[in-house]
């Protein structure tokens, strides 16, 4: 052994290169432990660094997506608003295209409204004038027309020429009476009618009258034995004899609902014009008609 022991005390002397190269062991031991304390507590402050940026980082990037969730929520609201302000608007424009015809329309009707106006003055002054035309016309057909009802008929007219005369009834009154009168006449000749009266021509007669429109105008006497047709041309009466008698008859019970409607055969009170081939085709023919 390199290790000497001390005679005198019997404990082992250690040379002092021994000692020397230990205590430097012991010093580079104690270097390094402190270095690998150093090391150790830098890599616990690196790493606690570490771990606070990344929950910074973490937390920036929290704030981040929430601004951009908000962003987002924000950005579809307004997508919303867009759209429905573009159904709003779409609403709007068919409705003023609507109201662009009404008023269109209205403003026609306006200005048709606002002719009749300007006219009124004229045609209120002008109403009296043809109110009294019509009357004379009206007078004029009865009077040429077929002799049925005339007593009835001229009594109409003349109480519309007294109406006429009225200066408190109003000319709107005043014009429907005299429609109204010329409708009762007109519609004389659609109707077919049989009535009792006095023979025309003969006031001590009473026979049952048949008339057929504006054409036919017939009488029977009450036994039904005798009978005749008004000729307008001759302005008389013709007899009927025959089967234009049994006809008459038939055409009397039609009238009063005696028996189901049905052609008659009877002879007319005005005379129908008929023209020829040439005529028709001739120049005048076509003027007429045009």
């Amino acid at each position: 052994m390199s290790d000497r022991q001390d005679q005198a005390t019997g404990e082992s002397v250690v040379p002092n290169d021994t000692r020397s190269r230990t205590r430097t062991c012991r010093r580079a031991a104690c270097a390094g432990m402190a270095l690998l304390m150093g090391i150790s507590a830098m890599a616990s402050a690196q790493q606690a660094s570490l771990r606070d940026a990344s929950a910074q980082a973490q937390q920036e990037q929290a704030a981040l997506q929430d601004k951009i969730d908000a962003a987002d929520d924000e950005t579809r609201e307004l997508l919303t608003r867009l759209r429905d302000a573009s159904r709003e608007a779409s609403r709007l424009e068919r409705y003023n295209d609507e109201l662009a015809r009404r008023n269109q329309t209205q403003q026609a009707l306006i200005e048709k409204r606002r002719e009749a106006i300007d006219q009124l003055s004229v045609t209120r002054e002008a109403l009296p004038g043809q109110l009294r035309d019509m009357v004379s016309q009206l007078r004029t057909l009865i009077e040429a027309d077929l002799p049925f009802l005339r007593e009835e008929r001229l009594a109409r007219v003349e109480s519309l020429d007294s109406m006429l005369d009225d200066s408190e009834m109003s000319a709107g009154d005043k014009l429907d009476r005299v429609l109204s009168a010329w409708r009762t006449e007109l519609d004389y000749g659609r109707e077919m009618d049989a009535w009792q009266g006095p023979l025309v021509g003969d006031d001590d007669r009473q026979v049952d009258y048949l008339r057929v429109g504006r054409i036919g105008l017939y009488y029977a006497t009450p036994d039904g034995r005798s009978g005749g047709v008004w000729r307008a041309d001759a302005q008389e009466w013709q007899a009927l004899e025959g089967d234009a008698l049994d006809e008459l008859r038939k055409g009397l019970r039609i009238a009063r609902d005696q028996r189901a409607p049905a052609l008659l055969d009877l002879p007319v009170s005005v005379a129908v014009e008929t023209q020829s081939a040439d005529d028709a085709n001739s120049p005048a023919a076509d003027e007429e008609s045009s």
